[in-house]
């Protein structure tokens, strides 16, 4: 049961490696990698707006609590 497990562990980042390829291949034909990359870039866009604005209220909380 544990070699199962162990060739499984080994073979499944190739299968899914190749799985990739033949996706990415689909959407370069279909022009629709760029959709795929401009809503990866606004998701990372948010979350990094987002930490900004938590960056900006901890030193305003921090800013307070040393106040007092």
């Amino acid at each position: 049961m544990k070699l199962l497990s162990l060739i499984t562990a080994l073979t499944a980042p190739l299968m899914i490696t190749a799985q990739e390829v033949e996706l990415a291949d689909r959407l370069m034909e279909n022009g629709k990698i760029y959709v795929v990359v401009v809503v990866i870039g606004i998701i990372v866009m948010g979350l990094y707006s987002f930490l900004f604005y938590l960056d900006n209220k901890l030193k305003k909380l921090e800013k307070e609590i040393n106040a007092k």
